[in-house]
């Protein structure tokens, strides 16, 4: 087939359970594959990594030059954003969150994640056959961002609901009509946006250890959000870091169900289980694609691509390259060296990744001595239809 339907072949719902022969075949054509459409795909490791560290590319779909985008496409959220916004407001973002400001919040959070993932495993112990999404991977992140945010337990059920609104939203088939999602989505994020300020303003002056007491109580005026940053950054914190993860725990079991020797292999040596980890973000990544505008004309290897011109980075495609991984299509839960892009790279690598790794590491050294004789009840599983946020909607395994 031709390289210029390349995008739309991956990115149709019958090559979700399988992208990577057509981003190998993408490598192949490559490094730069313009698309039908005017843009440009791009699948080789060392030519991503130079674009998302490249300052003129942007993030920011406002910057595209295509006639649709319209001078009243909203702001969007600060990961879309460029520096010096984008800089800001994840600086803002991540006082409460990480170092320097606040280096032990994440890991202060380890025996809070044993201890909920702890109780989602104890709820299916009796249980023949078990979904790994509904019943497991999906409301661990829900309740440890909940947790991290000073949510009250008794609420925490509506943010599932909420969160279910916003990401069925970009779970689109073909030709779907999305008027009522969109709608749903837009209220859900209203309603959410909504019921976060006012807790945050709760605890105006009267703290209670949690990242929403530290957003509103910041001694400094000049570093505080405003009540819209606030909503929009906490909205962003419960729907990034949720999907992701969500993503990263299925993948993982589906992984492991699929190669028995491996599975065998984590359960004798779980002390291998943080490298495992980070192989799975490199073999079966919950991100596989992020667009990029160059804010000028650029070259790479050789093809100019015109200012405004949108440019898709398959990360995926590039965690698979063979000039940087050895054996790429092989899971090795002992990789050396290994530099995937799972979290991103550059200025927009992903903040809460550090928080991802420690719940995949829990969920995943939780289930693993509970899957010796489990089995897919399907394989492959039924996918989203979301290609940039990859995973399965349902895993169902027998125990």
């Amino acid at each position: 087939m031709d390289s210029d339907t390349l995008l739309a072949r991956i990115t149709d719902y019958t090559s979700r359970p399988n992208p990577y022969p057509l981003y190998a075949e993408l490598r192949e054509a490559g490094p730069v594959v313009r698309q039908a459409d005017g843009g440009y795909l791009i699948g080789t490791y060392h030519e991503i990594s130079a674009l998302l560290h490249d300052p003129r590319m942007s993030a920011d779909p406002r910057t595209r030059t295509t006639p649709s985008l319209s001078e009243e496409t909203p702001k969007p959220p600060f990961l879309r954003l460029d520096d010096p916004e984008h800089h800001r407001l994840r600086t803002l973002a991540m006082r409460p969150f990480g170092p320097p400001h606040s280096p032990g919040r994440v890991d202060a959070m380890r025996g809070e994640i044993a201890h909920i993932t702890g109780e989602l495993i104890e709820a299916l112990r009796d249980r023949e056959q078990i979904d790994v999404v509904d019943d497991f991977a999906y409301p661990l992140p829900i309740t440890v961002i909940c947790r991290l945010m000073g949510v009250p337990r008794e609420d925490e059920s509506l943010f599932q609901r909420w969160t279910d609104a916003i990401v069925a939203s970009a779970d689109i088939g073909p030709g779907e009509d999305t008027t009522e999602r969109n709608k749903a989505a837009m209220q859900a994020r209203q309603e959410m946006g909504r019921y976060l300020v006012n807790l945050a303003e709760q605890r105006r002056d009267r703290p209670t250890g949690d990242m929403l007491s530290d957003f509103i109580n910041e001694p400094d005026l000049a570093l505080r959000l405003t009540v819209e940053e606030l909503a929009e950054t906490a909205i962003l914190l419960f729907i990034a870091g949720h999907e992701t993860t969500v993503n990263l725990i299925t993948n993982g079991v589906l992984t492991l169900l699929r190669q028995p020797d491996q599975l065998d292999r984590l359960r004798r040596e779980p002390r291998l289980l943080p490298q495992a980890v980070e192989e799975l973000l490199r073999y079966e990544p919950p991100v596989h694609m992020r667009e990029r505008i160059p804010l000028a004309d650029i070259d790479v290897a050789g093809t100019t691509i015109p200012k405004g011109t949108s440019v898709v980075l398959a990360l995926a495609s590039g965690s698979r390259d063979p000039k940087p991984f050895h054996e790429p299509d092989r899971f090795d839960p002992t990789r050396p060296d290994n530099q995937h892009f799972g979290f991103g790279s550059g200025i927009h690598l992903c903040y809460g990744a550090p928080l991802a790794r420690i719940e995949a590491e829990a969920a995943l050294g939780a289930l693993i001595p509970r899957l010796g004789t489990a089995r897919l009840v399907q394989d492959p599983p039924p996918y989203r239809q979301n290609a940039m946020l990859r995973g399965p909607r349902h895993l169902p395994i027998h125990l």
